[in-house]
């Protein structure tokens, strides 16, 4: 058994570990096993077996899939806690967390406890016991007592789904998984058991309906969104005409340059997620939506605003800190930034 990793961030020692697993795996092996499954989670919905069916299944997916999944995980937990800074989650709990990205994500973001208390109980669930042994060995190297910690449960995700109570359930790439009936009872289920809930899905238009649909049955529930948007009033855009989505960058691994024929070292990550609170969060007055456009003594920021609309602001030089803060701002970002530059 490994002695867990040497301090350092959850995001360094995933890409450690990760790196560790594909180095036993052979190179042709693991990139036939990630074709064959990136062409069967495109298809047609999953039914009773699951998808990643043996350990080379599994670390091969894990090796390709995980960090991007990690980085939009970690993206969308980070807006999260600046609209509810005072807030730490007291326990986690992952829908189909699989092998566990969201909950190194979490990590990340919530660090355990420096006082010596201890660390929030942390629970994935998951039909695929692969993936959940996969999990389990990837988390006793992590350098969270929380991860290490963890437990794995097999639990099918689908209407008869069981969450217990707890402070954050995150629910990250599985909606589209699922059959519709499925989709709503999950996240029901979610909205009953937790304080804050949050679920990521693709930065596609089909990622971001299904967020829609998730987003309007947290309101429902009584929730308010924290994040992406600033207010919890329907989403201004249009049906049909654009989706909204953000990008989180991902180091590639030579296994994802193998399977791609890709030569850059990175990738952007394209993803849509909603996070919702039980409790009123601060949300920003407005979020990037768009790539920030930089011209020629001008910043051109597309946003949607707490007043319920999508509008454009042209931030000019002659604004000074303004405009340098805009020159900082990514897509994605809230705007104008927490801490408003000095006039």
């Amino acid at each position: 058994m490994h002695a867990p990793l040497s301090p350092q961030a959850p995001a360094e020692a995933l890409r450690a570990t990760l790196a560790e697993l594909v180095d036993g795996l052979p190179p042709r092996q693991a990139a036939q096993a990630t074709a064959r499954l990136i062409a069967n989670y495109r298809g047609a919905t999953p039914t009773d077996a699951p998808v990643l069916r043996d350990r080379s299944d599994v670390v091969a997916y894990a090796a390709y899939r995980m960090p991007a999944t990690f980085e939009a995980d970690r993206a969308a937990l980070g807006a999260l806690a600046d609209a509810v800074p005072q807030w730490t989650p007291s326990g986690h709990t992952d829908i189909g967390g699989g092998t566990g990205a969201a909950v190194w994500a979490a990590a990340d973001i919530w660090p355990d406890p420096a006082d010596g208390a201890a660390p929030r109980p942390v629970t994935v669930l998951d039909w695929a016991e692969p993936a959940l042994a996969l999990g389990r060995e990837l988390a006793a190297r992590a350098p969270s007592a929380a991860l290490r910690d963890a437990r794995w449960r097999r639990a099918r995700i689908d209407a008869a789904l069981d969450v217990p109570p707890t402070g954050l359930v995150t629910v990250s790439y599985v909606l589209g998984e699922l059959t519709p009936a499925d989709r709503a009872a999950v996240v029901d289920a979610a909205a009953g058991a937790a304080e804050v809930v949050a679920v990521v899905e693709p930065g596609t238009p089909d990622g971001y309906r299904r967020i829609i649909e998730a987003r309007d049955r947290l309101v429902a529930a009584g929730f308010h969104i924290a994040a992406p948007c600033p207010h919890s009033a329907a989403c201004p855009i249009e049906e049909g005409t654009d989706w909204c989505h953000f990008a989180a960058r991902v180091s590639r691994s030579s296994l994802h340059r193998q399977v791609k024929g890709a030569s850059l070292a990175w990738e952007d990550e394209k993803f849509s997620y909603v996070a919702a609170t039980r409790f009123r969060p601060g949300p920003a007055t407005a979020r990037v939506v768009r790539r920030p456009q930089t011209r020629k003594g001008q910043v051109l920021l597309d946003l949607c605003r707490d007043t319920e609309e999508l509008s454009r602001e042209t931030v000019t030089k002659r604004q000074g800190p303004l405009y340098r803060a805009a020159r900082d701002t990514a897509w994605g970002d809230p705007w104008p930034p927490r801490e408003d530059p000095a006039p």
